[in-house]
């Protein structure tokens, strides 16, 4: 592993009991590494491990310090099995060297997300019962509220392990340290000493962080040339952690304004998925051999442009060598000009894995095309058109035919490319710019003039192609001159949801469309309400339904964690462990997180019905199918628990993608209902009734969506009689004895799914 900050002077001469706090995500092999080192060790170790302190049973805290404190005053050395991911959960181990002749140490197990998000769901028999679906949420929540220690809380010597190799070397440094043999004090191995949180990379079924397939295979070796965001301006979020019952036992509170960012990438800090990303490669100096000074001065001009205009999104300038010249340069000027690093940085590696191999979720990756927009001639465009599957091909071929200097054409992805399933890119964006080799088309013959005019052309193009995807995002607020000045085409919009038609051209002059802004929105949680980025010949091109369905699921900006249900309806044999039916029109399936004693989804299989908002009349019988299923499976459950009765409807605005409809008991006994907004969700005019959205479909052609935010909020009521209550507790309490008749209404119309026999006007 690598040394930082070592002082060898200040290694004790005399052996002494080590304490060594470990620090570590559920799954990243905390207990292992414990076992391990006292297998093989001669010096006497206790491990203390709060899932099993309690005479075998989970304990507390102070029974860990406790137990760490007696084993110290004996000479015996310990190692503290807790996540201990937070700062303050470490402070009063970090204590105990204060008043004890001790050193106190941490190794830090800061593996890729998805490896410990892995072996927890595979685990069995676990101490703290810490597995199973259930883990890939704990573990993605932790890691996202990560402080990686410093040697400034107190600690003599943190060891950072970042890849499996890393911990094979501590586990032995620490297997041959004797009775009497001490470890110099420092910091060693740590690859980026900013870098404070590994984001998980899905909220399981609840952020995977995206496409399922994603996946981290970064070595962990330190990139010299990668630049590390500084300042985080961009995580002033704040939001309340709730309790979490395994062995970290982080306490309820407030975190503010935390960094992000990624271990496996020290180029980067991962992004959440609502702050949008671009990842573009240097345009016209590789095979085109523009002057790289002047290059890396008009990406730097181009860039700030940007930034000024957009607060809240980020560029990342991705070169595939260590060694790039322009990445340097580019870096020198960023430093010069002191430019935010959290909006620009650059990033070495391959733009087509930037999230499977270096955890960088990018919404665009910019290809630097030839004139045909064909695939080939090596470099980034071949990378991109190989990585994006014959969809970007095909999508590509049916926007625009050619691209001439100076012009950047948006395309989105197809759902089925891989680069969108497996990396999470939504658009690639083709740009040319100008040529100064005499072997390749258009060659300028060394008129610089004439060059840097066309290439400032082509990053305006690119960032302008980009800026239609920030500016259409709800939420992302922009600069005064959000008005980006361009020229441009853009043809008019096919529907609510549908693809803008957008390209963008520094030859041609013409008027921005204004139908953009007339439409009404449709509001979709997530949704980038008219996003385009198709670009067609022909205005008069016909487009089927199933086609039109397919764009505005593509123009949707759902976050990554929401794609699961998406991916388990389109390929369901994948999770067949996980599914109770599987049909050619639906699948069923238990919800996660469920809210009452019973509580499953009837997922459509159909394309692109990412939400209600989608359903048009030619999904009418879909609709009555996957009503048909849910009342199926409602009288299944009826026949186990002939007590409960049944509600099936649709979320107005789903947290999810893909069209799902609720089927769920009214007892609402559930711990994973928690709050106002998930009470409100399933007992307000939000949650549509089946059988209603099934008549205003058949008569109106679509469902009407009630989406008023405020419904989320409104005060705690009882669903049966109506009484307020003051939180989510007392209102548990009251409608578990709680015997009022349903109002009037939800007797109506086969709302209830309730057991034969049991009178409409007691339904209990």
């Amino acid at each position: 592993m690598d040394m930082m900050d070592v002082d060898e002077t200040s290694a004790p001469r005399e052996g002494k009991p080590v304490l060594v706090i470990l620090v570590g995500a559920p799954g990243s092999g905390k207990s292992t590494f414990g076992e391990d080192v006292m297998r093989s060790s001669t010096r006497h170790w206790v491990r203390v491990c709060q899932d099993t302190i309690g005479n075998g049973k989970a304990g507390t805290k102070a029974q860990c310090l406790s137990s760490a404190t007696s084993a110290l005053k004996e000479g015996k050395s310990v190692f503290i099995d807790r996540c201990n991911l937070v700062r303050e959960q470490r402070s009063e181990f970090i204590q105990l060297g204060g008043g004890l002749q001790i050193d106190v140490h941490a190794v830090v197990l800061d593996l890729p997300a998805k490896l410990c998000i892995s072996r927890s769901v595979k685990r069995t028999g676990h101490e703290g019962n810490l597995q199973g679906g259930r883990a890939a949420a704990v573990v993605n929540r932790m890691l996202q509220h990560k402080e990686l220690p410093k040697l400034s809380e107190g600690f003599n010597r943190i060891t950072f392990c970042q890849n499996e190799n890393d911990v094979k070397n501590a586990i032995n440094t620490y297997s041959s340290l004797g009775p009497l043999d001490s470890l110099p004090h420092g910091c060693f191995g740590q690859k980026n000493t900013d870098s404070k949180i590994q984001v998980g990379i899905m909220k399981f079924l609840k952020k995977a962080e995206v496409p399922l397939a994603a996946a981290s295979t970064t070595s962990g070796t330190e990139d010299p040339t990668s630049q590390t965001p500084r300042n985080n301006s961009y995580f002033k979020n704040k939001e309340t952690l709730s309790s979490i019952s395994d062995n970290a036992n982080l306490e309820t509170k407030e975190v503010e304004g935390q960094e992000v960012g990624s271990a496996d990438s020290h180029a980067n800090q991962v992004c959440p998925d609502d702050i949008p990303t671009l990842a573009f490669p240097s345009i016209s100096t590789s095979d085109f051999q523009f002057n790289l000074e002047k290059a890396a001065d008009i990406i730097v001009e181009k860039v700030a442009e940007f930034s000024n205009k957009f607060r809240n999104a980020r560029l990342v300038l991705v070169d595939l060598s260590h060694k790039s010249k322009i990445l340097s340069l580019v870096k020198a000027r960023i430093a010069e000009k002191n430019m935010d690093t959290q909006k620009f940085f650059t990033h070495v590696g391959d733009i087509t894995h930037l999230y499977s191999r270096g955890g960088l979720r990018c919404n665009a990756i910019a290809n630097a095309a030839n004139w045909r927009l064909k695939p080939g001639g090596g470099g980034v465009n071949a990378a991109i058109f190989n990585a994006a599957g014959p969809e970007l091909e095909s999508a590509t071929k049916d926007k625009v035919k050619s691209l001439s200097p100076g012009n950047a054409a948006v395309v989105p992805l197809s759902s089925s490319s891989p680069l969108f399933t497996r990396e999470g890119v939504t658009h690639v964006i083709h740009v040319l710019g100008p040529n100064m080799n005499p072997q390749r088309p258009n060659y300028l013959n060394n008129d610089y003039n004439k060059g840097c005019k066309i290439l400032e052309d082509a990053y305006t193009s690119l960032f302008d192609g980009f800026a239609s995807i920030v500016r259409n995002q709800p939420g992302i607020p922009v600069g005064k001159s959000e008005k980006v000045e361009r020229k441009s085409l853009e043809l008019p919009v096919q529907s609510d949801c549908s693809a803008r038609k957008y390209f963008t051209s520094t030859e041609q002059k013409s008027k921005r469309s204004d139908d953009h802004g007339s439409e009404k929105s449709k509001k979709c949680k997530g949704t980038l309400d008219g996003l385009g980025l198709a670009f067609t010949d022909s205005k008069d091109e016909k487009v089927d339904s199933e086609q039109r369905r397919t764009e505005r699921s593509r123009s949707k900006a759902w976050g990554s964690w929401a794609q699961a249900l998406h991916q388990i309806a389109m390929h369901p044999e994948k999770h067949k462990g996980d599914l109770l039916e599987i049909s050619d029109d639906v699948v069923v399936l238990n919800d996660i997180y469920p809210k009452a004693q019973k509580h499953v989804l009837v997922l459509a299989r159909t394309g692109g019905l990412d939400c209600l908002a989608d359903v048009q009349k030619e999904q009418l019988q879909l609709l009555k199918k996957m009503h048909d299923v849910g009342v199926k499976w409602a009288e299944k459950f009826l026949t186990e628990n002939a007590s409960l009765v049944f509600r099936l409807g649709y979320h107005s605005v789903p947290s999810m993608r893909q069209l799902h409809l609720h089927v769920i008991s009214q007892d609402f006994e559930s711990t994973q209902l928690k709050n106002k907004k998930h009470w409100n969700s399933f007992n307000t005019a939000f949650f549509r009734d089946s059988v209603d959205v099934m008549d205003e479909v058949s008569s109106d052609g679509k469902a009407t969506l009630k989406d008023d935010d405020k419904l989320l909020s409104m005060e705690l009521r009882c669903h049966r009689c109506r009484s307020a209550h003051p939180n989510i507790p007392r209102l548990k309490s009251h409608i578990s004895s709680c015997q009022s008749p349903f109002p009037a209404y939800l007797l109506q119309n086969g709302r209830l799914v309730h057991a034969p026999g049991e009178p409409r006007n007691s339904v209990q």
